[in-house]
């Protein structure tokens, strides 16, 4: 069960650059204290762990069997595919249905491709075409699952507590990354791939337990969309009028694009570049999980979710890619990753809680939907392309390229924003002064 933030009836913003849900509990831990959100999150930790484990292990397991770091690109691609294709329609099943039903059917369905993958493996047969179908099936699985559960999460907490369950949840799925490398990498190197994908599988066990032992009273269930037509070109004419809600999903869908084809770029750092294995990639993976999670409880103490933070953070996380692509030593690449991650995972956390924050109940899952379809949809883009350019130019070049193309996503829409909320850029050179911020238009006219 991946991390996904959700919320039931927040209020929409009173600006596009401060989310602040009013009378909101503090504290980091907060979601915690609601019985079902503990069952959920304590089931996520064990299925998040399983999924990471299967992810290090498939990507190093196709880079073995092929060697081409364009084969581990479309590895990826093929399990966000779906999302691209389909990713609308699982938003239109998520605010139709009960929601924690639809996550009983997921869930199972999940656990049984990576019990497929495990079989393959272990009985010496896999091959890397039962990689690439395993990945697709689990992003169908995702198209309906991730707008369903991330929405089912308000249902668990309510919306003074979204802000925090968005973060709590990101922080689940990054401490998971920071442990499903490192044993993934102990477990391959001990008793080989199989076993890595059959502790997925089983994975599975733990957040069907915590859904079936849910309070269903304690639900704050939203009412179900009725059946009808033309409610996906609803969701997209309802995001399309609100820039608050349109410029944040077009911002993570250039991150999503070029920015995150981490498997590609660690995996061609650890072989090609500093000469190492899977445990080099698998440390690689751990030290960024390390930076998301500290990332995650940043933002989970955090009392606002500001727009101008999001541009800031992405635009950051660009400039640190391609100090990166430079780096002439293996310590100084080491000691990006964990900046790297806490900034990747800052923009992450930002644009989703401030897209539901902004957007009605009964709108949530579509409009969820669309910012999973563009965020990580454009990985069947991305993870060919920069595989392809990663085996034709060098992981240097490739992760140089993906770091200039989010710079300048990060200033277009930045500046979008600070338009939408009728601001302006101002530069004082004057000593003493704040050099360069954003004012209102009506504060720029009087001094001027």
């Amino acid at each position: 069960m991946s991390s996904g933030p959700g919320a039931d009836s927040a209020p929409a913003p009173k600006s596009t650059h401060d989310t602040a849900a009013p009378g909101s509990r503090r504290g980091t831990f907060s979601s915690l204290a609601i019985r079902n959100y503990r069952l959920f999150f304590s089931g996520a930790i064990v299925s998040n762990i399983g999924t990471w484990m299967a992810r290090i292990t498939q990507d190093w397991l196709v880079l073995q069997i092929t060697g081409s770091s364009v084969a581990v690109g479309i590895t990826t691609a093929m399990q966000f595919l779906p999302m691209l294709l389909f990713g609308l329609y699982g938003g239109v099943i998520a605010d139709r249905f009960a929601k924690r039903t639809i996550l009983f059917v997921t869930q199972s369905a999940m656990g049984l491709g990576g019990l497929f993958l495990a079989a393959m493996t272990l009985s010496g047969h896999v091959q890397v075409w039962h990689v690439y179908l395993t990945a697709f099936f689990t992003g169908l699985v995702t198209v309906v699952d991730n707008p369903t559960r991330q929405s089912f999460v308000s249902e668990m907490v309510g919306p003074d507590q979204v802000r925090n369950a968005v973060s709590l949840n990101s922080a689940n799925f990054q401490s998971a990354r920071l442990v499903g490398p490192a044993v993934a990498g102990a477990v391959m190197a001990a008793v080989g791939p199989g076993w890595a994908f059959l502790a997925n599988g089983l994975s599975f066990l733990a957040p069907l337990t915590g859904l079936a032992l849910m309070r269903t009273a304690e639900l704050r269930p939203t009412k179900p969309a009725r059946r009808g037509k033309g409610q996906l070109r609803e969701g997209l004419a309802y995001v399309s009028d609100r820039p608050e809600l349109i410029w944040p999903i077009v911002l993570v869908g250039f991150v999503g694009t070029f920015g995150f084809n981490f498997p590609i770029w660690l995996s061609a750092f650890a072989r090609d570049e500093f000469h190492g294995g899977s445990g080099m990639y698998g440390l690689f993976n751990s030290l960024m999980a390390i930076g998301s999670l500290m990332g995650a409880l940043l933002a989970a103490r955090r009392g606002t979710t500001r727009l101008r933070l999001l541009a800031g953070a992405a635009g950051a996380f660009a400039v640190l890619e391609m100090v990166g692509a430079l780096a002439p030593s293996m310590t100084l690449f080491v000691m990006l990753l964990i900046p790297i991650g806490i900034l990747g995972l800052t923009v992450n956390v930002t644009a989703n809680a401030s897209v539901q924050m902004a957007t009605d109940p009964e709108m949530r899952g579509r409009v969820m939907s669309l910012f999973m379809m563009v965020f990580t949809g454009g990985t069947p883009l991305g993870g060919p392309l920069f595989g392809w350019l990663t085996d034709a130019y060098g992981v240097r070049i490739s992760l140089a390229l993906g770091g200039l193309i989010c710079a300048v996503a990060a200033a277009g829409v930045g500046l979008m924003l600070a338009r939408a909320a009728n601001l302006r850029l101002k530069v004082d050179l004057r000593r003493g002064r704040r050099h360069v911020e954003f004012v209102p238009r009506e504060r720029l006219a009087t001094a001027a």
